[in-house]
């Protein structure tokens, strides 16, 4: 896997991050698979296109990345306190809004 690449400001953002709205999480106590399970996570993700809140690559179960393959829904934002940083799964870009100001 390529490292992602980090897009500094929002006139070189793709299409998909152009286009991403608010999702409202469906499982805002955490990831979605991991609840039903009792399995834990590291950290979590949100799908902006959904809502389905999933654990990250870090995490044993990988939901998030799962999720995204599975629905083709291409971007994710950090749902951890105090991040708002999305990432571009097809175009491999990482976007931080608030590193941007």
């Amino acid at each position: 896997m390529r490292p992602s690449r980090r897009v500094p400001v929002p006139d070189e953002l793709c299409e998909h991050l152009l286009g991403v709205g608010e999702a409202q999480p469906r499982t805002p106590d955490g990831c979605e698979e991991c609840l039903r399970t009792g399995d834990q996570w590291v950290h979590l993700r949100l799908c902006m296109k959904c809502g389905h809140v999933g654990c990250c690559n870090d995490s044993k179960n990988k939901h998030a990345s799962k999720h995204v393959r599975a629905s083709g829904h291409p971007v994710v934002r950090s749902f951890e306190p105090g991040e708002r940083w999305l990432y571009c799964y097809p175009d491999d870009l990482f976007y931080d809004p608030g590193a941007a100001s």
